[in-house]
């Protein structure tokens, strides 16, 4: 080989070295891998098929209660109607309000609370209530009541009229009742024994309506 040749090659050599070098760039050895991903390698979400989004769909419009609301099955049909026609309606909100409003009343009712029961009946029960408390007050007797608990609540009904809808819910309940008169002697009733109740209270509401609140229509034992 010519010394021509060797010039030659060692040039070569030494130009696609100096090429290599400025596409790869020069490594320490000390270089960390990135922590995250480019945005372009993350993992793309699932497609969803549209009929597993119809079918999804569907049954959240069919559902009319959620998984921990308990009701009897001849209240299916109405709740159902109900949930079509006012799709602000929540079952599960409903029955916490439905079991908050039957404490706040018994209680308001035993201590003679106006104010309260005003709040949550509607005129007739109002009504029928303060008559009792005007009666109660007039004998002198006072009530010692008290709810220990609520072991049930179910929806036993639901009936939609044009403008609005009714709810009837069957309360099952352990209650201590105490009766005293005017000088603070026992009449009736034992702090000590709770009386098993089993109630029948009815709730209307107007249906689209802004008042989010139901009132008390109706109280009847079952």
């Amino acid at each position: 080989m010519t010394a021509f040749s060797i010039i030659l090659l060692a040039m070569i050599a030494a130009f696609l070295g100096m090429r290599l070098y400025s596409v790869l760039g020069k490594r320490t050895g000390h270089e960390q891998e990135p922590v995250m991903p480019r945005r372009d390698d993350r993992a793309a979400p699932a497609p969803v098929r549209l009929d597993e989004a119809d079918a999804a769909g569907s049954s959240r419009d069919q559902a009319p209660v959620n998984s921990g609301l308990v009701y009897e099955p001849s209240a299916e049909a109405g709740l159902r109607q109900l949930l079509a026609s006012d799709r602000h309606f929540d079952a599960g909100r409903f029955m916490d309000g439905a079991q908050a409003a039957y404490r706040m009343i018994l209680e308001a009712f035993w201590k003679g609370d106006r104010d309260t029961l005003r709040d949550l009946c509607d005129d007739d029960s109002y009504e029928g209530f303060i008559a009792a408390i005007e009666d109660r007050e007039a004998r002198g007797e006072k009530l010692e009541n008290r709810l220990i608990g609520i072991d049930s609540a179910k929806i036993t009904a639901v009936e939609l009229g044009r403008n609005e809808a009714r709810i009837t819910v069957r309360y099952q309940a352990d209650i201590s009742a105490v009766t005293r008169d005017a000088d603070g002697k026992l009449i009736a009733g034992s702090m000590t024994d709770g009386v098993q109740t089993d109630d029948l209270w009815t709730f209307r509401r107007k249906v689209g309506s802004s008042d989010p609140n139901w009132l008390l229509d109706e109280a009847d034992v079952a």
